[in-house]
């Protein structure tokens, strides 16, 4: 496979990138870069090609016109236009026109054409669809960041004329790149579900997360240095207090300011802690971007107004080899890392300090949320409450089995960030890309097989992978799964242990249906379920009655969809009668789920994992004998009981092999995927066995 990568912004280089140095030089080059050494590690990789804007600048001579190469199998495209000078992003889409052209005169030069483009930000995708158009060759788009997700974090201040134009010309450029790609990659549910889901060309079935993968072997074994020790000592009175460090670049989104404010305001944290700022390498404010001075400025008066003075260290400089030393600094006493970004992505950084033993404290806007509900290393915080950052640092800090907990379960969970996965994942997406299957959801099914993921599913990769091979020998049983977890979340934990790729998803409890499309990759919502379940739907209604129902707290943000309101009920075996006679009393009805002895969710009256098996018999007008269905908890319970030819996996829950409107489910002997299997066989030997008498 040959792939070009089109990155167009900031002080792209093949090594020691100065990041910071621009507020363009940020956490996307770092992303691009090892992205691309892990993808030349792959024998399936042939040749990787990174197109960028040659300019020239004081920033040194390495980014003129030409053609370097960096690795055996990279290089460098560096593309002159007619600007000369450097640009910010801002001013990039003055040179897309020229960008392409000069990005398809060099293709027409080449022995091979690539297979695959990659855009990174919105105007490379500019770039990377007029290729496509040119060329035929398909494009896959990672935004990174988003104009939409900035103009909210400052929505209510006054933005010059200049800036909110460029703000629109962003969004619109951003619309028409997710309109036009043919895949879209995303670092977390966040961008997937939330950040994305705010733009008009929204196709949540093109879209795929993909979690970055961070290179932290460094970082696991990484100590204190005395470079290290001698750039920050110098900043503190005691450098032996337990540090609260933060690093990013000094842009408003990082919200650095807030975290000296909140540091500022709490007597514990000013008393008994340290706060450390690596905001990149400058050299004098005045000759930064007007953004980053402003930031450093506003960062420096918050210090002067707390007089944190000999209590925060701010180094103007930093080699990218320190970092990991720098995290050690931290853990060596004790510390919490920071991240209080107004809106991030994805989120490295929670990464490498994961790695280095470091508990963190993270902003509940993107990413973060991802990463700390899988590693459970922290604590999430609304980032422009001061208080709320304080006494999440606070805490942590005060309690050393708290401390230890997190750091312990950081350690252990980050290996699943892996960029050799991130890299094979990306290939096999783009392979489908390249070489389409042409199946089509619903064309010609004879038999279904509609199996929930988790715990059923999944649980054994040996039992995955039976499964797999099972399924490929299956000509005539189509795939289909059903699970309580979003459309995309379900699609990342199917890829992420190489599952079977599923021709139909029903998600989210049986409130959203997805068809796969014709190339066998993209799939498309299913509209006649969801205008046949939101009859009566009364969502906002329901969310303020369960509001005052004090025995159920909300889950987070993510897990709230269009039609399904989701909680967390602990231990409680009497909550379902008493909700539903709660809700009937309000002039509510809803269907009411738990599961696992603490999920609880709350539908519409129509929807349910039974129902919509139910709406899909009809669609493919399937008869009873040629629908099979497999669970192992509670809310696979109307699955189950709606389909004669259920299945529960010997690993069930919520005593399901004890319920009498399951006592025609059949129970296997065997684990999750090989239960599937085993319970397949057995319906279709008893239907045999019937039609032989």
């Amino acid at each position: 496979m040959f792939i070009v990568h089109v990155a167009l912004q900031g002080c792209l280089k093949a090594r020691d990138v100065e990041y910071g140095m621009t507020p363009d030089t940020g956490g996307h080059i770092k992303y691009l870069l090892e992205l691309v050494e892990a993808q030349a590690k792959n024998p399936a990789i042939d040749r990787i090609v990174i197109a960028t804007r040659a300019f020239d600048s004081v920033y040194g001579p390495e980014y003129h016109a030409g053609l370097e190469r960096i690795a055996p199998k990279v290089e460098i495209l560096r593309i002159a236009t007619d600007q000369p000078g450097y640009l910010a992003k801002e001013e990039m889409w003055t040179e897309a026109p020229r960008l392409a052209e000069g990005l398809g005169n060099w293709l027409d030069t080449q022995a091979d054409r690539p297979d695959i483009l990659h855009a990174h930000y919105a105007d490379a995708a500019t770039v990377a669809a007029v290729i496509r158009k040119r060329f035929g060759i398909p494009f896959v788009f990672t935004a990174h960041s988003l104009g939409r997700v900035k103009f909210q974090t400052v929505r209510g201040r006054e933005l010059a004329p200049d800036a909110c134009a460029s703000l629109d010309r962003r969004i619109e450029v951003e619309e028409a790149a997710f309109k036009t790609a043919d895949l879209v990659v995303a670092s977390s549910r966040d961008e997937a579900e939330v950040q994305y889901a705010s733009y008009r060309s929204y196709d949540p079935g093109k879209i795929r997360i993909v979690e970055p993968g961070s290179d932290l072997g460094l970082y696991r074994s990484a100590e204190p240095i005395a470079r290290v020790d001698e750039m920050i000592a110098p900043f503190l009175r005691d450098p032996d207090k337990p540090a609260i460090l933060a690093i990013a670049r000094p842009v408003a989104k990082k919200n650095l300011p807030m975290l000296v404010e909140a540091f500022g305001r709490d007597a514990w944290l000013k008393e008994n802690a340290n706060l450390i700022i690596v905001a990149g390498t400058r050299r004098d404010i005045d000759d930064l971007d007007p953004e980053l001075a402003g930031e450093m400025r506003r960062i420096l008066d918050a210090i002067d107004r707390h007089d944190l003075y000999g209590k925060v260290a701010l180094p103007k400089s930093h080699r990218p080899s320190d970092v990991p030393a720098i995290y050690a600094f931290a853990r060596a006493r004790r510390g919490v890392f920071a991240n209080p970004a107004l809106n991030e992505p994805f989120g490295l950084t929670l990464l490498e300090a994961a790695a280095s033993g470091l508990p963190v404290v993270a902003t509940d806007s993107g990413g973060p949320n991802d990463i700390v509900e899988r590693c459970g290393n922290g604590r999430l915080v609304n980032p422009q409450n001061p208080d709320a950052i304080a006494e999440a640092c606070r805490d942590i800090l005060k309690d050393r089995e708290l401390w230890q907990d997190h750091s312990t379960k950081g350690l252990e969970a980050v290996s699943i960030y892996d960029w050799q996965s991130h890299a094979e994942r990306c290939r096999r997406l783009s392979s489908r890309l390249v070489a389409p299957a042409i199946r089509r959801a619903g064309r010609g099914v004879r038999q279904l097989l509609v199996c929930d993921i988790d715990n059923t599913l999944t649980g054994s990769l040996p039992s995955i992978r039976a499964f797999r091979h099972w399924h490929e020998g299956e000509t005539e049983l189509s795939f289909a799964v059903a699970t309580g977890r979003s459309f995309h979340s379900a699609l990342s934990i199917l890829e992420q242990q190489d599952a079977p790729n599923p021709e139909i998803i029903i998600s989210s409890v049986g409130s959203e249906i997805y068809w796969l499309d014709e190339n066998g990759l993209t799939y498309r919502r299913d509209e006649a379920w969801s205008r046949r379940i939101a009859r009566g739907w009364q969502r906002r209604a329901l969310a303020e009655a369960l509001d005052g129902f004090e025995a159920i707290v909300p889950q987070g943000a993510l897990e709230q969809r269009e039609f399904k309101l989701s909680y967390l009920a602990e231990g409680d075996r009497s909550i379902v009668p008493r909700l539903r006679t709660y809700l009937k009393s309000k002039g509510l009805a809803a269907s009411i789920i738990h599961s696992h002895g603490r999920y609880l969710d709350i539908l519409p009256v129509a929807a349910s994992k039974g129902a919509a098996i139910a709406h899909l018999k009809r669609r493919l007008t399937l008869a009873d004998e040629n629908v099979f269905a497999a669970g192992d908890s509670g809310n696979d319970i109307e699955m189950l009981r709606s389909v004669p030819q259920s299945i529960i996996v010997a690993n069930y829950s919520d005593g399901l092999a004890n319920r009498a409107d399951l006592a025609h489910s059949y129970v296997a002997r065997n684990r999750h995927a090989l239960g599937i299997i085993e319970g397949v066989k057995h319906f279709r030997n008893r239907t045999l066995r019937a039609g032989i008498h």
